[in-house]
Order: structure tokens, then C-alpha cells, then sequence
């Protein structure tokens, strides 16, 4: 059994749950974080010193923290070849675009984007921010949107460990208020994610209760 403290609305928990949830894996999740709290308590520090969600116990094994590192090691442990490529240069063609999500798209999109349009105050967006934040952002997405042309998920006909890091983003941003690049693979790709049940379900999770009052 899995154990998972983190809130449904954190996207960092959304694509453990998501793999989770793929994997076919019984788990429970205790709501913790934001307007929970819990995760300043000794305790909760005592398995993850950031104070951060998730955290995730395996059965009686140690605690784990960091939701990229957690997908994988599900993805290890319980996937099949399709979803955990064995062979480590077939995995890491995939494994540097989850690496990718998190060190380039992530920040200009969350940071930049989705950070200022709901969870800072409206009184604090500059003349112009968002319009430049979505102009940087447009050659990523389009970087994505190439990787795209070889199949209809990241690793082709199959859906994988990487498609867990890098298309959680996605509800997000396109549901968010702003100018997109020209994007139709990534698009197709969205489309797909959406009409799988366990995306709906972990991913596609209102984040209006994050949303700052104006």
C-alpha cells in the first residue's frame, strides 16, 4: 500500500497520483499543504525536511519526496517495459524531456504565467508581463510541439513515465488566460491526455481555490 501526503490541487502531486493511478497501485492520500497545513508539523519534517508535497511511503520503506524522482521509482518498481523502457538509451530519450519539463518549461510557465495570473495578487502584474511571459514562452511549446511529430505520446504508441512529468503541465496551460504558439501536435497530444480517465481524475483539478481574491 501506498501512502501519499499532498493535496489534490498541488501539481506536484497531480503526476504521482496520475502514475499511480495508471499503474493500478492501491494507495491512500491524505489531503496536506496550502490551506490544509500539516506540513510544518515535527513529523511531517521528520519524512521530508522541505515541508514540501508530496511525500510518499512505499509499504514500511523510507519516505520519498520529490515528485519526479517518486514517478520514477513507481515506474521501476511496477511498470512494464512500455511504460519503463529498460534499456537505459531508449529510456533516456524520453527521460530528458520529463528532465526538460522541469528545468525550462516549468519555470517560464509556472513561474511567469501561472504564478502572477492566479496565485499573486492582480494588483502586482506589471504593464505587459503576461504578453512577454507568453512570448517566452512560445519557443518551448514549440520545442515540445516538434518532439510530438514522433508519436501520439512521448514515447511513441505507448504511454510512459514521461508522460506523467511532462503532461501534467498541460491542463494548466491551456486553461489559463493568454496567447499560445501554433502548437496542433501539442495540441493533439492535450486532447489525448484529457480523454484518459486517470488524467481527468489526478490532473485536471480545479486550481481555483489557489486563485488569489482581487
Amino acid at each position: 500500500m501506498l501512502t501519499v501526503w499532498g493535496r489534490a490541487t498541488s501539481s506536484n502531486v497531480q503526476p504521482v497520483m496520475w502514475a499511480i493511478a495508471e499503474l493500478g497501485l492501491a494507495h491512500q492520500r491524505h489531503d496536506v499543504g496550502h490551506s490544509y497545513g500539516g506540513n510544518r508539523t515535527p513529523d511531517y519534517l521528520a519524512m521530508n525536511p522541505n515541508g514540501l508535497v508530496p511525500t510518499v511511503r512505499d509499504g514500511d520503506g523510507a519516505p520519498m519526496w520529490e515528485s519526479a524522482a517518486i514517478v520514477r521509482y513507481l515506474a521501476a518498481r511496477y511498470g512494464d517495459e512500455r511504460f519503463w523502457p529498460r534499456d537505459p538509451a531508449v529510456r533516456v530519450q524520453l527521460d530528458m524531456w520529463a528532465e526538460w519539463i522541469k528545468t525550462s518549461f516549468a519555470p517560464a510557465f509556472t513561474g511567469q504565467l501561472f504564478y502572477p495570473l492566479v496565485r499573486f495578487s492582480p494588483k502586482l502584474l506589471k504593464p505587459g508581463q503576461v504578453e512577454a511571459a507568453a512570448d517566452a514562452l512560445k519557443p518551448l511549446a514549440l520545442m515540445l510541439d516538434t518532439r510530438l511529430s514522433d508519436g501520439p505520446y512521448l514515447g511513441g504508441g505507448e504511454l510512459t513515465f514521461a508522460d506523467m512529468i511532462t503532461g501534467h503541465l498541460l491542463y494548466r496551460y491551456y486553461t489559463l488566460d493568454f496567447e499560445r504558439a501554433d502548437t496542433p501536435r501539442l495540441d493533439a497530444y492535450y486532447a489525448r491526455l484529457s480523454a484518459r480517465p486517470h488524467y481527468r481524475d489526478h490532473v485536471m483539478v480545479s486550481y481555483e481555490s489557489l486563485r488569489t481574491p482581487t
